[in-house]
């Protein structure tokens, strides 16, 4: 199978972070399951006229197109000709190639939160209406229509993050090619559910913090982010702590808080990043599936229970306090 790469809207990130693939690297675990690249605009030699001969012979029909991945958003403006964004050395708008390549593919993916659903490149006001590849935000319908289906019969396939971890990409590739990717397997944003049904909290390494409400205050502190400094972990999806970064690391275990960057429209959470709000002194954002009144006295019972090694340690930037020793058995 052939992938054709296009890079929009965005900072290359997502190319960045797929490079990073370790263990084989990207390039020899694609060509290990039959993947190869048509074109890259990073990877690849080709440019100028012999790459606009190979979207044009797509378009046509003539060269069979298996996976068009788009990274970056799609811009819009102006007033929806999408000419904010021209692709290089072809004379049209980004917008124009996706809406003629994407029908001739036989699967579309999204590449990045910026590619699903618009991203850090839709914030504030948005001038140039950048949008992701087949949703605005949360809403169906972007760059392409709400309706839209590749010729497998799915929706764009929605790889979000930002970036987006190298194996949510490969993993992604590897089952297309297997054709064990359905509509069942993706959520209801059109996420991979392997990634997707999983919260950034699992495996979190300051889980003991949480299950005591033990908070750290300072970003240098080892405790539980939750309370008071904006970490989302406990609803965002994502297997970061489980499928640790580049061999053993992940938001939280570099001591910064989750911000759910899986998510629709993350980059506007109407607060700053390191900040919880709060309602009455209770965080608003409550870990998923909770009821407030379970949270509330779950809560209440687990700071009264609080050992004093988690209660001393969460407001440290290192353990200060060393669990105690078993006493051994008379």
């Amino acid at each position: 199978m052939n992938i054709l790469w296009l890079q929009s809207a965005g900072c290359g990130g997502c190319t960045m972070s797929l490079l990073c693939a370790e263990d084989p690297n990207v390039l020899d675990l694609l060509a290990g399951a039959g993947l190869e690249f048509l074109w890259h605009p990073a990877l690849s030699a080709a440019t100028g006229a012999p790459v606009r001969r190979l979207l044009e012979a797509v378009i046509a029909g003539e060269q069979p197109l298996d996976i068009l991945c788009v990274e970056g958003s799609i811009l819009l403006g102006p007033n929806g000709t999408g000419r904010f964004q021209m692709l290089s050395g072809t004379g049209r708008a980004m917008l124009e190639w996706v809406r003629e390549l994407a029908p001739m593919a036989r699967h579309v993916v999204a590449v990045g939160t910026c590619a699903t659903y618009g991203g850090i490149t839709s914030t504030g006001e948005n001038p140039a209406d950048a949008v992701g590849v087949q949703y605005d935000g949360s809403h169906p319908g972007g760059a392409l229509a709400a309706d839209f289906t590749s010729r497998s019969g799915l929706p764009v396939i929605n790889v979000a993050g930002c970036p987006t971890h190298p194996d949510w990409i490969t993993e992604t590739l590897l089952l297309l090619a297997a054709d064990a990717l359905s509509r069942a397997d993706l959520d209801g944003l059109a996420r991979p559910r392997f990634y997707a049904d999983n919260l950034v909290h699992h495996g979190c390494p300051k889980n003991e913090f949480y299950e005591y409400k033990a908070s750290a205050r300072n970003l240098s502190q080892i405790g539980c982010m939750m309370e008071h400094l904006g970490c989302v972990g406990t609803q965002a999806v994502g297997d970061c702590n489980i499928r640790s970064w580049n061999g053993d690391g992940s938001c939280t275990r570099a001591g910064y808080p989750c911000i759910a960057c899986t998510a629709p429209e993350f980059e506007e959470p109407g607060h700053g990043f390191t900040e919880t709000p709060k309602f009455a002194g209770i965080p608003v954002g409550l870990p998923s599936d909770m009821p407030k009144a379970w949270f509330m006295a779950l809560a209440s019972l687990s700071k009264a229970a609080t050992p004093h090694r988690i209660g001393v340690n969460a407001e440290a930037d290192r353990i200060t306090v060393p669990p105690s020793l078993k006493k051994p058995k008379p």
